[in-house]
């Protein structure tokens, strides 16, 4: 089997996985991913897609990953992983579909507003 690749996105996080024929080794930014995503949270969003297609032991994953934060990161590794396994065996939508895990995730930080201190917060009014 040659290796797949596949892109997920959250937020302003971008990972690129690679995803090949292994013994379940799993390596983001050239880290151990228990290092990299050192919470209990981060560990299960990243591990999700894999154990409910029980496919945690048959692949070696590569995740490059950058911009964001760590929460975003870890889901966007997510959505990467969930997308890889998908081309490797359609089958698999059956079962991710239904968990939304395959939906990427499309609310991303609002803009600031000319005029206000932040993105709705408005400075206090005076009437006098």
């Amino acid at each position: 089997m040659e290796v797949i690749n596949a892109i997920g996105r959250r937020k302003a996080s971008i990972a690129r996985v690679y995803l090949g024929e292994g013994t379940g080794k799993i390596s983001v930014n050239k880290r151990e991913y228990t290092q990299y995503f050192n919470e209990g949270h981060l560990l299960f969003k990243v591990l999700q897609p894999l154990q409910v297609t029980e496919t945690q032991s048959k692949y070696d994953i590569r995740v490059n990953v950058y911009g964001g934060g760590i929460k975003g990161q870890a889901e966007a590794v997510k959505l990467g992983i969930a997308r890889a396994l998908l081309k490797i065996d359609p089958e698999y939508r059956a079962i991710l579909k239904p968990l939304g895990i395959l939906t990427r995730d499309p609310r991303v930080v609002e803009r600031k507003k000319p005029g206000q201190p932040k993105a709705r917060k408005k400075f206090q009014f005076s009437k006098r």
